[in-house]
C-alpha cells in the first residue's frame, strides 16, 4: 500500500469519528425535544464531506503511482 493508501485508509477512520459524533448530535438534540439539526451537526456534516474529498483524492493519487510502478 502506497503512502497515499495509508493516507486514505486513516482518513476513513475519521470518517467513522465524524459519523458517530454526529449521530450523537442528533440523539441528543432529539431527547432535548430540538425540532431542527443542530448548526454543529451541519458543521459536522460539511466536515465529513471534505475528508470524503481528501479521501477520493489520496486514492487516486495512490491508483496512479500504483500504475506507474508497473
Amino acid at each position: 500500500m502506497s503512502e497515499y493508501g495509508g493516507l486514505a485508509e486513516r482518513l476513513r477512520g475519521v470518517l467513522d469519528d465524524l459519523d458517530d459524533l454526529a449521530f450523537d448530535q442528533l440523539r441528543e438534540a432529539v431527547a432535548e425535544g430540538a425540532t431542527a439539526r443542530p448548526v454543529s451537526e451541519k458543521e459536522l456534516a460539511k466536515a465529513r464531506r471534505s475528508v470524503e474529498k481528501a479521501v477520493r483524492e489520496l486514492e487516486a493519487l495512490a491508483d496512479a503511482a500504483d500504475q506507474s510502478a508497473d
